[in-house]
């Protein structure tokens, strides 16, 4: 007879649901908090950045459900600001994060 593994915290879909929601708010108030370009790009950089330092500790002592949903929102809301930064560099020619 073989032995049976169960995993400890499966993930669940109302995990990862959980942590999309409450990163989409996260990083909807950290970019609302300038007004231009640069200011929203860099406070989005820093969001996503704590975001996935939560979602690391979740990883290695919490849900996983909740950190992939975690994970899977910053990384979308890093390319929505990286849209927009290459939009306007592309309409001024002049690189907006300096």
């Amino acid at each position: 007879m073989r032995p049976s593994y169960r995993e400890p915290n499966p993930v669940t879909g109302g995990g990862v649901a959980i942590g999309a929601v409450v990163t989409f708010a996260w990083l909807l108030l950290f970019g609302l908090v300038e007004r231009d370009v640069p200011g929203y790009a860099w406070w989005t950089l820093l969001a996503g950045a704590l975001a996935w330092a939560a979602a690391a500790v979740l990883v290695r002592h919490g849900d996983r459900g909740v950190a992939t949903g975690v994970a899977i929102v910053t990384a979308g809301g890093w390319s929505i600001a990286a849209a927009i930064v290459a939009v306007r560099w592309a309409q001024t020619g002049d690189w907006p994060l300096w």
